[in-house]
């Protein structure tokens, strides 16, 4: 596997955490667990997306309190409560902008966001898109269960159309975002889809995320077992899902299929097709390239699963090159302060058109 695989990292991945203090004590899940009651609903994927992240972060290897999760307003907004680290519980949709400016001013921070499909694609849409094109040192994680569970099953940015919710009784008629596709668009370097069932897959792809530098966006397909039941079940439905599910991996040809017999092959327009590994040359099968600079591949894959579940890609789709906006930022500071001074506030302030009131 390439570097910019699933378990590699990009050209400043070693960059995204070098600033970050290490800890000398080993660490496990119960480390990063809180004496909190976690309070979700029996059987939500919430659960093992949290247990997940608990078991994959002792191997970064960082001081907890050098990790700070940020989240929004949800079901998954109640993140930050139960990591034994740092965490802000923050406003409607605006956990990428507060995330923004704990990344820029702390960069011995590892700043995680945990968001989800109403959260980030509805009213916090406009800060998730910065974040994005901006290439701040931050770690997105959107759970989608496509439905708004913590106000009770109203259909979210991501229902499919026709969707039947309390607020939809007759179906809903918006288009929904495919937030693959989106990050792609707002020049996201590392943008990934996985499940919250395969504990393996999803802490391969967080590792991954973890060691990109800049910002990260991780779609984490993600089941509501009290208002959208079974939205993924033909990923986790062990009689299709080899069928359905692509699991993309850099460098290697994308093959699928129980017995590997299904391909994809890039078509003379740039979309993919599926095809049948007998009947063509092993040279029309597509290679996975995450670290293209060309979005156009990493887009055109995110488009596979439309109509939905036809076929699913998951995995890493981009993860590009580029440097932080915090890295940038900072270079900026010690050039001004090499050529005028560290400056004094008190003077500033006090400077220019200034009056006494008595």
């Amino acid at each position: 596997m390439s570097e910019n695989g699933v378990n590699g990292v990009n050209g400043h991945g070693h960059r995204a955490l070098s600033l970050v203090p290490k800890t000398d004590a080993k660490q496990t899940l119960k480390d990063f667990k809180t004496d909190q009651e976690v309070r979700w609903c029996p059987g939500c994927g919430d659960y093992a997306i949290l247990a997940a992240v608990q078991s994959f972060l002792p191997e970064l290897g960082l001081r907890r309190e050098n990790i700070t999760f940020v989240s929004g307003i949800g079901c998954s907004s109640r993140f930050p409560y139960y990591m034994n680290t740092y965490g802000f519980h923050s406003i409607h949709g605006r956990a990428p902008a507060i995330a923004t400016g704990l990344a820029t001013s702390r960069p011995d921070l590892s700043v995680w966001v945990v968001t989800g499909d109403g959260d980030a694609l509805s009213i916090g849409g406009n800060h998730l898109i910065h974040a994005l094109r901006r290439n701040v040192n931050l770690k997105i994680l959107l759970f989608n269960n496509r439905i708004y569970g913590l106000t009770k099953g109203q259909y979210s940015p991501t229902s499919e159309v026709g969707k039947i919710t309390k607020s939809t009784p007759m179906g809903s008629l918006d288009a929904p975002f495919n937030p693959i596709s989106l990050a792609i668009g707002a020049e996201g370097t590392f943008v990934a889809r996985t499940i919250d069932s395969d504990r393996k897959h999803l802490q391969s792809v967080l590792r991954a995320a973890a060691q990109h530098e800049g910002t990260a966006l991780v779609e984490i397909y993600q089941n509501c077992n009290i208002f959208n039941d079974g939205a993924f079940d033909p990923l986790k439905d062990a009689a299709v899902r080899d069928d359905v599910t692509i699991r993309l991996e850099d460098g290697q040809p994308i093959v699928f299929g129980a017995n590997g017999e299904k391909a994809l092959r890039r078509t003379s327009t740039g979309a993919f097709e599926v095809v049948n590994v007998a009947d063509v040359d092993p040279s029309e099968i597509a290679v996975h390239d995450a670290g293209n600079p060309d979005p156009s591949q990493a887009f055109a894959l995110s488009r596979l699963d439309q109509p939905a579940f036809t076929h699913t890609p998951i995995g890493v789709f981009r993860n590009v090159d580029r440097p932080s906006y915090d890295e940038e930022m900072r270079a900026q500071m010690d050039d001004a302060v090499a050529k005028q001074g560290a400056g004094d506030l008190a003077a500033l302030l006090s400077s220019g058109d200034t009056w006494r009131i008595d």
